[in-house]
C-alpha cells in the first residue's frame, strides 16, 4: 500500500475526526486464460495477486455516502436517497464512481438506502491503474465487503461480485462481465479461481507454482486503456451478433466443432471474432485439466495459442504487448500472453524463477530498441481475497 494501515486510519482520523470502523481489502487480479469470455456466458480462470486496495470505512450519523482517496485528495459526497437519482443524470463520474456505484448497486440489489447510516471512506491502492490488473474491481470489492459488513446486509461473496459488476457496468459505463469481481472476492493463495460465467458456479484450482518454482510477471505496457470506449463495445456486439447468427443465446452454446458452420454463416471479422471466444473457452478447459493432471509447466503452449489468438481473431493486442511476449518467449518463458481487455495494458508470463531478471532486461531492451516507453515489470503472487483488515 502507498500507505500503512496505521497511515490510512490516521488520515481518516484527520478527515473526520474520529477512527475508522475497519480496514477492508481487495486484491486485483491477473486473468490466467480466459479472455473477452466472461460477458459471452463462458469459462475464465483468474487469480487475486497481492497488490491491494484498501478501504478505510466509518458510519457517519446521517444519510451521506463521502469518498476520497490517497491518489486525488477531492472528496465527493452525495445523500444516499440521491445516488440513483445522480446516476440516472450523470453526475457520477470519476475515479469516485466505483465506490459510489457499489453503494448504488447494493441498493438495487435489496439494501434500503433510505435506513442505512452514511459512511465516509477513504480509498488507497498499490494495483497499478490502467495494466489490465483490474484496479476497479479491487476498489468495488473492499468497499462492497465493508458496507456489507457496516449494514448488516449479509450478502455472499458471490452476490457481491454481482453488485461489484452492476456498478461497473451501470454506473462506470464498462460492459464487462463478472470475472475481475469473482476473482477478487473469491482467490485464494497459489491458486486460480474457475468461474463459469453462465452459472457463476466456481471451482477453486490449485497453481502449484510454488512446487515448481515458477513466478507471474507481469509485464505492463504504460499503454493506457479504457473499458468504456469503443473498441470493447465493439468486440461485445460483435460476439452478440455471431451467437444470433448461429441460433444461439451466447457463445457459450458455440462449440469448437461448429465453427466451419460459423464461417459459411458470418462475415470475415464476425467469424473471427467468434472463432478467439469459442477457442477460448476450450483453452480454459483445457487450461483446467493440465493444471490438474500435469502441473503448471505443462500449461506454456495454451498461454501462447490464446495470446495469438488475441493478437490475430479479437485483434486487442497492441505491438508494445506483442514485443512483450515474443521476447519473454525467446528467454525462457514456459508461455505469455497478454492479459485484460486489451489495447493496451500488461502481458503476463510463466517464469523460472531463476530467469525472472534476464527477462525483465530483455524486455526493458527490446522496448528501447523499438522507441517504446519503458515499460514496468513485476512478479506477482496467487493472493488470498478480500478480507477485512487490522487497523493496526
Amino acid at each position: 500500500m502507498s500507505d500503512t494501515a496505521q497511515q490510512l486510519s490516521e488520515r481518516f482520523i484527520s478527515l473526520t475526526g474520529r477512527e475508522p470502523d475497519g480496514l477492508w481489502s481487495a486484491p486485483g487480479r491477473v486473468n490466467l486464460i480466459g479472455e473477452h469470455t466472461d460477458y459471452n456466458e463462458g469459462f475464465v480462470l483468474p487469480f487475486a495477486i497481492d497488490r491491494r486496495t484498501r478501504a478505510a470505512v466509518g458510519l457517519r450519523t446521517d444519510r451521506v455516502i463521502r469518498v476520497t482517496s490517497t491518489f486525488d485528495d477531492t472528496s465527493v459526497e452525495f445523500q444516499l436517497t440521491e445516488l440513483d437519482a445522480a446516476h440516472t443524470a450523470g453526475h457520477i463520474v470519476g475515479w469516485s464512481a466505483y465506490p459510489l456505484g457499489v453503494a448504488w448497486a447494493l441498493g438495487q440489489h435489496g439494501a434500503d438506502l433510505t435506513t442505512v447510516p452514511g459512511v465516509d471512506i477513504i480509498i488507497d491502492s498499490t494495483v497499478p491503474v490502467g495494466a489490465g490488473l483490474s484496479s476497479s474491481a479491487a476498489i468495488e470489492s473492499s468497499v462492497a465487503l465493508a458496507l456489507n459488513a457496516l449494514w448488516s446486509l449479509g450478502f455472499s461473496r458471490e452476490k457481491l461480485a454481482q453488485v461489484g459488476q452492476l456498478a461497473e457496468n451501470e454506473v462506470v459505463g464498462a460492459p464487462t462481465g463478472i470475472m475481475d469481481q469473482s476473482a477478487s472476492l473469491l482467490g485464494e493463495s497459489d491458486s486460480a479461481v474457475f468461474l463459469d460465467c453462465r452459472s457463476l458456479d466456481v471451482a477453486v484450482v490449485p497453481l502449484g507454482l510454488a512446487q515448481a518454482e515458477l513466478s507471474i510477471l507481469v509485464m505492463d505496457t504504460r499503454v493506457s486503456h479504457s473499458h468504456a470506449t469503443g473498441g470493447y463495445a465493439e468486440r461485445r456486439a460483435a460476439c452478440e451478433a455471431g451467437a444470433a447468427a448461429m441460433g444461439a443465446t451466447s457463445l457459450r452454446d458455440v462449440n469448437v466443432s461448429d465453427l466451419d458452420r460459423a464461417r459459411e454463416l458470418l462475415d470475415d471479422v464476425t467469424f473471427r471474432r467468434v472463432r478467439h471466444v469459442v477457442t477460448e473457452n476450450q483453452r480454459v478447459l483445457d487450461t483446467v485439466r493440465v493444471l490438474n493432471e500435469e502441473g503448471p509447466l505443462a500449461i506454456g503452449a495454451l498461454l501462447d495459442a490464446s495470446h495469438l489468438s488475441m493478437r490475430d481473431d479479437f485483434e486487442i493486442s497492441i505491438p508494445e504487448l506483442d514485443l512483450a511476449v515474443e521476447t519473454a518467449q525467446a528467454h525462457g518463458a514456459i508461455g505469455a500472453r497478454m492479459t485484460g481487455g486489451g489495447f493496451g495494458g500488461a502481458a503476463i508470463a510463466l517464469v523460472p524463477y531463476e530467469s525472472v531478471a534476464e527477462i525483465e532486461n530483455a524486455v526493458k531492451e527490446a522496448f528501447a530498441a523499438r522507441g517504446f516507453a519503458e515499460p514496468v515489470t513485476f512478479t506477482v503472487t496467487p493472493s488470498t481475497g478480500a478480507e477485512r483488515n487490522n487497523t493496526e
